[in-house]
């Protein structure tokens, strides 16, 4: 039973005339990208294939897949992941009969070779993400991708770290390179709706693109940032199953259907199989629940990376100081994605010595 037929039997459906002319949003997951960063990278091909294969029933049109910082990032520095991103793709792309699988290229971490890998596995939409005052790093892989036939959907990440108009300047650049969406991303969920309501606006009179939006949890707003982004010009909404993703994790697939459904919106999707591959698959694969605990609202409260969550905490421990120092002295240094390193250098500083590397053993 589709969720448009639990809403006539509950009496509140609209009229048939009135359930055309709703208003249109489209969700992608991304429950296989970046959820993989809540189980370490540790999801296997037979996992992939069976979360894929119940988003695919429930009518999710587009499923992000392998590792959780994209394309190439199976490493000593991002994490090793259980197999290879073509691998991963190839699992998904088996699996489903109408999804579009996607994968995310962020450059200078993927190369084209390995985009090129990922279409010869299936893949027909790439997701090519930058920090969002770096859009011209994006113009050489959207270029490729578009002449390769692919979907290209972009991110300007750590979107909260513009106003507006600026963020919307970036924007555009996306746009004059073929970008078939642009996505205000907050990434270190550090917005609340004003935030994203205010910059997809903005993102809406500056491209003729379509617009989209990724939330984070952190401060736990991730579904009413989302509501508000559609509200203010946007189409393309990501979600996660069970809200799986880095730090506090992800907008919730199955509760942005209900949400959205709620609120007069039609997805196209079917909530009962949301729910049940996110109860019935995913839930048991998960490590620990995806929460807001105090290290997850510290990094949105400081508008730091998500990706930095766990390096912090093994810093603290390490360093014997609290993960929100470093996380509150990370946000006052303005740091981004790619520079990890940080952490470590602030950790020692903080704990009033510096770091060194032991001794080899021998000299």
């Amino acid at each position: 039973m589709s969720t448009t037929d639990t809403t006539h039997t509950a009496g509140t459906a609209d009229t048939a005339d009135t359930a055309a002319r709703r208003r249109k949003v489209t969700l992608v997951d991304t429950t296989l990208r970046d959820g993989m960063s809540s189980v370490s990278h540790q999801f296997t091909p037979g996992n992939v294939a069976d979360i894929a294969r119940g988003l695919d029933r429930a009518g999710i049109p587009t499923i992000e897949v392998a590792h959780g910082i994209g394309l190439g990032a199976s490493s000593i520095q991002y994490g090793f992941a259980a197999a290879t991103d073509p691998e991963y793709v190839r699992a998904a792309v088996d699996a489903v009969d109408n999804a579009d699988i996607a994968v995310l290229y962020v450059p200078g971490i993927a190369t084209l070779a390995e985009l090129q890998s990922a279409i010869d596995a299936g893949i027909t939409t790439v997701r090519v993400a930058v920090h969002c005052t770096e859009a011209d790093c994006a113009q050489q892989p959207v270029e490729w991708a578009k002449d390769k036939g692919l979907n290209v959907m972009t991110f300007l990440m750590m979107s909260h770290k513009l106003e507006p108009a600026p963020l919307a300047e970036q924007a555009a650049k996306l746009d004059s390179y073929g970008a078939d969406v642009v996505y205000v991303v907050d990434s270190a969920g550090a917005m609340v709706p004003g935030h994203a309501g205010e910059r997809v606006a903005a993102l809406r009179q500056a491209v003729s693109a379509d617009i989209g939006f990724h939330a984070h949890n952190n401060l736990g707003v991730g579904i009413a940032n989302a509501l508000t982004a559609a509200e203010n010009g946007a189409t393309f909404i990501d979600g996660s199953l069970r809200g799986l993703g880095a730090s506090a994790g992800n907008a919730q697939t199955e509760v942005l259907a209900a949400a959205f459904e709620r609120a007069g919106w039609d997805t196209g999707v079917d909530l009962f199989p949301l729910v049940d591959t996110a109860e019935h698959v995913v839930a048991p694969l998960m490590t620990e629940p995806q929460i807001v605990d105090e290290t997850a609202l510290i990094l949105g409260y400081a508008g730091v990376y998500s990706t930095f969550f766990h390096p912090t905490k093994r810093a603290a421990k390490k360093f014997g100081i609290s993960t929100r120092e470093i996380l509150l002295e990370l946000g006052r240094r303005g740091v981004i994605g790619g520079q990890e390193d940080m952490i470590v250098d602030v950790a020692s500083e903080l704990a009033g010595r510096t770091y060194e590397l032991p001794a080899r053993a021998g000299v």
